[in-house]
């Protein structure tokens, strides 16, 4: 039965909306961390900075290697191959655990990195410390993401949010009480903020197996998740293997060159510092929005996909782009007009006002072309199209983005240095190619048939 154009909206709203908030929380969980660790002293606040500087690229990685899934699970789900989710929702949590040990192995031994990034010796063993309790809690919020690609291709996001807020209202008296050592614990100071985050990751993951275990609502779909009797299929793992790294490559790029900006802008002084992660940070919170639709779009495509319904899919994409052009619009006019007082939630210094001010101009230009670049990203992950993508994004980050930020913000070709501003220029250039050529890929794998000669291979997985 076709969907009306009204019901793909409600449809993907039901399914983005909750993401919103659930992305919210999970970011909360670091502010908290941050003034928490802040409030022991300086030295315990830089341990924490540093260490999440490491940890959250490798969880961002986690994120982008089990995003996958939830195309797959959703063209199964729309081609009514109900068999198919139990075996290759093992795959997949197969996959977590795996690359979640992997990630805790590297969090446990990150000496040689924090000494080849010059850190302070007198906070790298804190950092060390940090990072070893954190490692504990990597495997069990790997198992979160795989399961988050099941209950989202279920068009089911409301775990997501709820278990989200209730890791942000423990993870405050943990910390509390591991900061400070109270209830009996030793004081541990920031090191004590790693361990609450195991902690919060290990009940969320607790959470979402009861949640998927006692749904009702799977069951009488015939979607529940069983785990026994547990099905090894290698062809399935390598597949969601080979899918999702270009995926988590991709995200990798895109942080990578803001880890490089900032690095770049750091001998510039602490002022320019400031007010360019100040800047940073507001955007990526509303940056949240158009992700969550491209979420949606991801799971939407895939059933689609799954039913063969050429007409749905097309409407999925057309939704999906109108949702994020609006959101895009509205988050550079937000900028525009209230560049004066977003920097006064952070600081109240008049030189990283100024600055930070000035530089939220420069942000509003690349809110439309990032809408549209990540929207044309999540509507390919439906597609499972995830190579070329990766190709993409990386020429445009990396040979369009930077380069030209470099050469708009220094002197370099003789020309007049921009200073921080450059920088967000070049984040403008290298988001609207990526804009244009996702938009171009998206646009030829919509000609193309449906139902091709790998998409039928696809479909015995």
């Amino acid at each position: 039965m076709p969907v009306s154009a009204r019901e793909e909206l409600r449809r993907q709203l039901t399914i983005a909306l909750p993401i919103v908030g659930g992305q919210l929380a999970q970011s909360a969980n670091g502010f908290v961390d941050t003034v928490m660790a802040g409030r022991v002293s300086a030295v315990d606040l830089a341990a924490v900075a540093v260490g999440a500087s490491i940890w959250v690229p490798v969880f961002l990685f986690l994120t982008g290697l089990l995003m996958a899934t939830t195309s797959v699970l959703a063209r199964h789900l729309g081609a009514g191959q109900l068999g198919r989710i139990n075996p290759t929702m093992h795959q997949s949590m197969m996959l977590a655990l795996l690359a979640g040990i992997g990630g805790a192995l590297l969090l446990q031994n990150t000496g040689f990195i924090l000494s080849r990034m010059d850190v302070d010796a007198q906070i790298q063993p804190m950092v060390e410390d940090y990072l070893f309790g954190l490692s504990w809690g990597l495997p069990a919020i790997a198992v979160v993401l795989s399961l988050r690609s099941y209950t989202e291709a279920l068009g089911d996001t409301r775990p997501v949010l709820w278990i989200s807020v209730i890791g942000l209202l423990v993870n405050i008296p943990v910390n509390y009480v591991l900061i400070y050592g109270k209830l009996g614990f030793p004081a541990l100071g920031g090191v004590g903020c790693g361990w609450a985050t195991a902690v919060v990751m290990n009940l969320m993951a607790v959470l979402m197996v009861l949640y998927v275990k006692f749904n009702d609502s799977y069951a009488q779909r015939g979607c529940k998740l069983e785990l026994s009797p547990w099905q090894f299929e290698p062809p399935t793992l390598r597949y969601l293997f080979v899918l999702g790294l270009p995926v988590a490559l991709a995200i990798f790029f895109e942080v990578s060159i803001f880890a490089v900006i900032a690095l770049l802008l750091s001998q510039s002084g602490a002022i320019v510092v400031a007010g360019h992660q100040l800047t940073l940070n507001f955007t990526s919170l509303v940056f949240m929005l158009p992700l969550s639709f491209a979420l949606a779009a991801t799971s939407r495509i895939g059933h689609a996909r799954g039913r063969e319904d050429e007409e749905g899919l097309r409407l999925a994409i057309r939704i999906a782009f109108r949702i994020t052009a609006v959101i895009g619009v509205t988050a550079a006019a937000l900028l525009v007009v209230s560049r004066e007082w977003i920097p006064r939630i952070y600081t109240d210094n008049p030189e990283v006002l100024s600055l930070a001010s000035y530089l939220l101009l420069f942000a509003a230009l690349y809110q439309i072309s990032d809408a549209l670049q990540v929207t044309a990203n999540g509507c390919l992950r439906g597609f499972e199209d995830t190579q070329v993508p990766m190709y993409l994004t990386l020429f445009s980050y990396w040979g369009v983005g930077l380069p030209a930020g470099y050469v708009l913000a220094t002197e370099a070709f003789g020309t007049t240095a921009m200073g921080p501003s450059g920088y967000w220029l070049g984040l403008f250039a290298g988001l609207s190619s990526a804009a244009l050529l996702l938009g171009a890929r998206l646009r030829w794998r919509m000609g193309q048939p449906l139902l091709t000669e790998q998409h039928r291979a696809q479909r015995a997985l």
